[in-house]
């Protein structure tokens, strides 16, 4: 991962270590510090400190090559992180530690009609069952991490993905876990964060923008993650591509959202969402396409490409990555989104060189999302107390 030539304090320095070791898995002294971009003098003296700290082991592996080094450098399996997953059909939460083992998982389903009386009962419900299984266990939690469908969006009107009232539930923890930093987020950015540090041979180490492409279309930009802004969600979902579109839950016609969502996928497909969602990644195999609905598909891929490729004239980069249901689809298939983009003002990948890549969708696995971001906040923050527990 590519960090800045001197970090400029040493919170940045701590979380320059602890995230490259989040997202490596380990590493042995020589390369980590070359990685980080410290003298290995300098880098011994911070692992000290975070090993006194509880946050970092070293064990004996063999060596990589005739008198190499011989401790590896990993994240201290005993921190424990709390992690809270909302989606369409429940609320998930668990306990895991920050290499993404979970050590505790409970699933509450959400109401058919969620309000947001209800989805508020339901967080209470989950925190206080997180409260009595780390009680029991005389567990501390090192961070808490919250994700919701759509936080962020439109947010002076409520959420319209699932209703619910994010400062009450921030007040629920504070009652509950008075001295634990918590962080909320969206989904789009737990999923990017997933990838990121969970999936081995993640295409991109540098800045790239992360679309994910599920119960809504959204993006994130992917920065270092040191600075305070690595993760900045991009709404490009909710482009209006034409008025007399289909419309869109945000009250438009015509957003890519309202022609490429899960949601819209069912009604291109003739079936249920709820049907969809149980098929999971069968469906590509198990529902026939017509060939009018494909070449529907193809069109609705382009103009999520056309998406992808606007935002990238808003703020060029050279990596996008692509997960949900296209990166499901065949190469012949996909290459619809690749024309989207290509066909943007730009010149698309040729003149700016982007590269692009898909990843398998990471949903059904909940809570490992929030896990994963609760460990990248506790990384990303050097360890070092949270300065307030305002959502991210």
């Amino acid at each position: 991962m590519e960090m800045p030539e001197q970090p400029r304090s040493r919170r940045q320095t701590r979380a320059a270590i602890l995230t490259h070791l989040l997202q490596s898995g380990g590493s042995f002294r020589p390369p980590l510090a070359k990685a980080v971009r410290l003298s290995e003098a300098s880098l011994s003296r911070i692992l000290f400190d975070l090993k006194a700290e509880g946050l970092i082991e070293e064990v004996r592996r063999p060596a990589p090559y005739v008198g190499g080094p011989t401790g590896l450098v990993s994240l201290d399996g005993s921190v424990a992180l709390a992690a809270l997953e909302l989606n369409s059909q429940w609320l998930t939460l668990g306990v895991g530690s920050l290499s993404g083992e979970m050590h505790y998982t409970e699933r509450l389903p959400l109401p058919k009609k969620p309000a947001m009386e209800t989805v508020g009962r339901l967080f209470r419900e989950a925190l206080g069952l997180l409260r009595d299984w780390t009680r029991r266990r005389r567990i501390t939690l090192a961070q808490i991490g919250i994700t919701i469908p759509g936080l962020g969006r439109l947010s002076e009107f409520g959420n319209p993905i699932i209703p619910c009232d994010v400062e009450q539930i921030g007040d629920m923890v504070a009652e509950l876990f008075a001295d634990v930093p918590v962080a909320f987020t969206n989904s789009v950015v737990a999923h990017a964060t997933f990838h990121r540090c969970r999936t081995e041979d993640y295409p991109f180490s540098d800045a790239h923008l992360f679309v994910f492409v599920g119960q809504g279309v959204a993006g994130t930009w992917m920065g270092d993650p040191i600075e305070e802004d690595a993760l900045q969600p991009v709404e490009l979902g909710h482009m209006v591509f034409g008025t007399g579109g289909p419309r869109c839950r945000c009250g438009h016609h015509g957003c890519v959202e309202a022609y490429t969502s899960l949601p819209a996928l069912a009604e291109l497909l003739r079936v249920g969402e709820a049907e969809l969602l149980q098929l999971g990644s069968e469906w590509v195999t198990t529902i026939p396409l017509t060939s009018r609905m494909r070449q529907e598909l193809h069109q609705r891929l382009f103009r999520l490409g056309l998406a992808i490729g606007n935002t990238l004239n808003v703020k060029p980069c050279r990596g996008v990555v692509v997960s949900g249901w296209p990166s499901l689809l065949s190469e012949a298939d996909r290459k619809a989104v690749i024309d989207g983009i290509d066909a943007c003002l730009l010149g698309g990948r040729t003149l700016a060189q982007v590269s692009l890549a898909f990843v398998p969708p990471s949903t059904g696995n909940d809570p490992q999302a929030a896990l994963a971001f609760a460990a990248f906040c506790l990384a990303s923050r050097g360890g070092m107390p949270a300065a307030s527990t305002e959502a991210a």
